[in-house]
């Protein structure tokens, strides 16, 4: 574009551009090669504007490659997670594997000719007002844009609580991100903490690989089947609420759950007061989908456990008073934002939880060209539609540089 050409021109005899040490880039930095970094990317390269990712890892998707389990699949139908402008291969399965995910991820990136820069960890971030730039620092280079979307995700650091006596333990002691099968915890007793979706399947994991699991259930939990009345328990609830108010959607699923699964605070996993959808809607705490577990449970091949107290050297107090061996515990307790770490900014991020101050849908923008893709706690399919938002912002701002710079004299 010629007004690209004119920028360029313009800032070749600034000193402050050029520098070695200094890249200036025309168009958007994106930070982090997930699939929100990548979706973004297509939308902006869709409309013409490239953008450069940088990436702190040597892959794209890194929490996907390096970071989850061996038997993880898409827990929602792919309909529901495919990223913009490119739908999954039809011979995928409903519910595509992690190998199968990463495949669709690697061919998208190709397919929009999306090369992020690796091995670039961005060590600070911030707004120059001076020169009216956002300068990105990573160990090398500081790159200067007008536009920087945040693309770290909500699921950069895994969380690993301290609890007392984990040096005493002297087992294997590790978070979910670490771990790959159980084929080497056979004849073990493994502790699981946390129920959440990765705990679960952790657990179902373990049992078929003829482990002894059990399992710590410190808060209330819905479980829901994964497909109900022949469609996708998800599929389900987004048509449903085209028509009804949430909470009686949540009561239909809840109806249709009990018939399918049981009582299950029979179990000890009792369900919060709030339904599942207006839960997700609030909390951002999202349902089990049962891919398997709850039989398990209820056949006693998985122990329901309370909260930890203390460790003791291979065993663990609980809460209720009881005391248990285990050769290993892994935390599926969770993972949280890095932004604070490195975006030095208070207006659009929390200091807290390094997620968006506004709620879902508008986290996506903030000031001085800020943007944040993927922080929607709605998975892929929030995602996706954050990437369309800020490729739409960012279209409208650069046609205004556009016609500005060309119709100077």
């Amino acid at each position: 574009m010629d007004f690209l050409r004119e920028i360029e021109g313009k800032r070749a005899h600034d000193p402050i551009f050029n520098d070695s040490g200094r890249s200036f880039i025309p168009g958007p930095v994106i930070v982090g090669a997930g699939p929100s970094g990548l979706a973004t990317a297509a939308c902006l390269k869709e409309k013409g504007i490239v953008s450069v990712i940088l990436e702190r890892s040597n892959c794209l998707a890194s929490l996907w490659q390096r970071n989850t389990y061996d038997r993880l699949c898409l827990h929602l139908p792919k309909q529901f997670c495919e990223l913009p402008l490119m739908p999954f291969p039809y011979h995928f399965p409903t519910y595509p594997s992690k190998q199968q995910f990463i495949q669709y991820l690697e061919a998208y990136a190709d397919r929009f000719d999306i090369r992020p820069r690796f091995n670039e960890t961005v060590a600070r971030a911030e707004y120059d007002h001076k020169l009216g730039f956002w300068r990105v620092k990573t160990g090398t280079t500081e790159y200067m844009c007008r536009w920087l979307i945040v693309a770290t995700g909500e699921n950069a650091e895994a969380v690993v609580p301290e609890i007392k006596g984990k040096r005493e333990f002297g087992g294997q002691i590790f978070h979910t991100s670490s771990y790959r099968s159980g084929d080497v915890y056979r004849g073990k007793r493994v502790l699981v903490v946390g129920c959440g979706n990765s705990g679960m399947e952790v657990c179902l994991d373990l049992c078929n690989h003829n482990a002894r699991p059990s399992l710590v259930v410190r808060d209330s939990v819905h479980i829901l089947p994964r497909q109900m009345l022949g469609k996708s328990t998800f599929g389900l609830s987004m048509w449903l609420l085209k028509w009804l108010p949430i909470r009686l959607v949540d009561r239909l699923l809840l109806l249709v759950s009990w018939f399918m699964l049981g009582d299950t605070s029979k179990f000890g996993l009792d369900r919060p007061k709030l339904g599942p959808l207006e839960l997700k809607n609030l909390s951002g705490k999202t349902p089990v989908l049962d891919v398997g577990t709850l039989a398990k449970i209820k056949s006693g091949d998985i122990k329901i456990c309370p909260g930890i107290k203390q460790l003791k050297r291979h065993a663990v107090e609980f809460v209720d008073g009881r005391t248990e061996n285990f050769d290993a515990i892994i935390f599926a307790t969770g993972y949280k934002s890095n932004v604070p770490f490195w975006l030095k900014e208070r207006d659009m991020f929390s200091e807290e939880d390094g997620l968006p101050r506004r709620p879902f849908p508008n986290g996506w923008k903030g000031r001085c060209g800020l943007y944040a893709v993927g922080f929607t706690k709605r998975g892929l399919l929030g995602a996706s539609m954050d990437a369309r938002r800020i490729s739409e912002d960012i279209e409208r701002c650069w046609k205004v540089d556009a016609k500005r710079l060309t119709s100077k004299p």
